[in-house]
């Protein structure tokens, strides 16, 4: 190479080079005045407990024209400032981030209006000692009522930004032949056992065992609908599932916008390895659903409501005219293991006692924690702006809400960490109407934190993605099935499941 042509491309290198590194740390302004106040940024991250091993907690300061970030730990500091964004590389987040463990990053945060530079009163991030699973999956989905285009179950990597589709509804769908999907689930944060559902084009239940995906038809004569609501044993291949007669009304003088409700629904059991249904629950005037097993296995919780139908009315009509009189309380059922059977029911929380209606049941992995959400009626809470997360401690008894992360908007659909210190769930306090997920920490004594949103590599993709996301999940591993390998399944006919006595 001539040299002379080498040395001005070298300079060039240097100078980019040196450029970048001035603007990811760029230097502290000289001159400025105190607020006196924390700063308000965007996804709110003041004062949060975070794993070690989550994804840089990008924010930007959405008031200001500049923002530069002084973040100090343990034995170091760094600035980060871009514009009125602060991003921060994965490596050097990670390395803060380690050394952090079990204590906290200090931030403080100096913003520009115009000329003038003001600095803000530090804010913490608590770095937790107990990591996070690696992955959760969910659905995004356009937040309309009747539509279903366009749908997709995404996986993401928490540690970093990195998200995949596990399946896109759009890969099998065409102008004639819509599908929806929904309803994820995997047996013990492991993804060679999961299952979704298929509804319309293509429809049946993906069942993913061993590594194998097939669909099923899991509706029989003997029951009212195919699969809906699942939970997957923790060590059997089994599948606990409600079946659901589903509708949805809209409000004219309500200020909630949509009442989507079940005019009947049961529990059912299904064997994945014989391909067999059986009932665990059809009482003619309880309306049973979204079964959870405990984490032995030994126990499985449902929400159940009493309802007695009207029989000079159709049952949909006669749900939609008497909506807040649903009313939901928690159960429970013993399960032997040998025969699949189950005990009477047991009432775990009786929430219609004190005029409330609870769903979502879930249990901590050590066994003591009842999560649920709680709201005035119904079981589809999502649409209820009251709705709030409420932890049950099953060895005392003792219910509360869990209002360390709580907020006015809705909280519904929640998932416990493999580790029990992280609960995830979606949430709308960001603007009302599109569904986020956030995080929590969750303490040894039953104590959670200020919630945190998911982080994204740019702190404005929130404002600019107009997707809700539902039915978060927790794994340990990414779902190694292609979408095509789905895909092709789908196309296939869905094997018929049998109905045992």
């Amino acid at each position: 190479m001539n040299r002379k042509k080498f040395i001005p491309y070298y300079i060039y290198i240097c100078a980019l080079m040196a450029f970048v590194s001035c603007n990811s740390h760029p230097a502290l302004p000289e001159a400025y005045s105190e607020t006196g106040k924390q700063p308000v940024i965007y996804p709110d991250y003041t004062d949060v407990t975070v794993p070690y091993n989550i994804a840089p907690l990008n924010f930007m300061a959405e008031d200001a024209e500049e923002c530069v970030a002084h973040i100090q730990w343990k034995d170091g500091s760094a600035t980060y400032g871009d514009g009125n964004k602060v991003q921060i590389p994965i490596d050097e987040w990670r390395e803060m981030t380690e050394k952090a463990k079990g204590d906290k990053l200090s931030v403080t945060l100096y913003t520009k209006e115009g000329k003038e530079w003001s600095k803000h009163k530090d804010f913490n991030i608590h770095v937790a000692k107990e990591e996070i699973d690696p992955y959760i999956s969910y659905r995004v989905i356009c937040p309309s009522y009747i539509a279903y285009e366009m749908l997709s179950i995404n996986q993401r990597h928490l540690t970093n930004f990195d998200e995949t589709v596990i399946y896109n509804n759009m890969i099998v769908s065409d102008e004639i032949v819509g599908q929806c999907i929904n309803c994820h689930s995997y047996q013990n944060y492991s993804t060679s056992n999961m299952q979704f559902h298929m509804r319309q084009g293509f429809g049946g239940t993906m069942i993913v065992s061993d590594g194998t995906p097939r669909k099923v038809n899991l509706k029989t004569p003997e029951t009212i609908s195919a699969g809906v609501y699942p939970s997957w044993h923790p060590t059997k291949k089994l599948i606990a599932y409600s079946t659901n007669i589903t509708g949805q009304s809209f409000h004219t003088k309500d200020l909630g916008k949509i009442e989507v409700f079940d005019s009947r629904s049961d529990l059912i059991l299904y064997d994945v390895e014989k391909n067999q249904v059986s009932t665990i629950s059809a009482e003619p005037h309880e309306m049973e659903i979204y079964p959870w097993w405990a984490p032995d296995g030994r126990t499985l919780y449902y929400a159940s409501a009493h309802f007695v139908h009207n029989d000079s009315v159709a049952e949909d009509a006669d749900v939609i005219t008497r909506y807040s009189e649903i009313k939901y309380n928690i159960y429970r059922r013993q399960f032997n293991a040998e025969t699949h059977t189950f005990s009477a029911p047991e009432l775990v929380y009786d929430a219609a006692a004190i005029d409330k209606s609870a769903t979502l049941p879930r249990i901590s992995p050590c066994g003591r924690y009842l999560l649920f959400t709680q709201g005035i009626h119904g079981c589809f809470h999502i649409w209820h702006p009251e709705a709030d997360l409420f932890l049950m401690d099953l060895t005392t008894g003792e219910v509360r809400p869990l209002s360390e992360s709580n907020s006015p908007a809705a909280e519904s659909y929640h998932s416990w960490s493999s580790n029990g210190r992280w609960i995830l769930f979606s949430t709308r306090r960001d603007d009302n109407n599109y569904t986020r997920l956030y995080v929590t920490y969750f303490d040894a004594e039953g104590k959670a934190r200020k919630a945190f949103a998911v982080p994204q590599e740019d702190p404005a993709y929130y404002h600019q993605y107009l997707r809700s996301y539902n039915v978060p999940e927790f794994m340990k591993e990414p779902v190694s099935t292609t979408p095509q390998e789905f895909a092709a399944a789908a196309k296939k006919e869905a094997i018929q499941a049998t109905y045992k006595e």
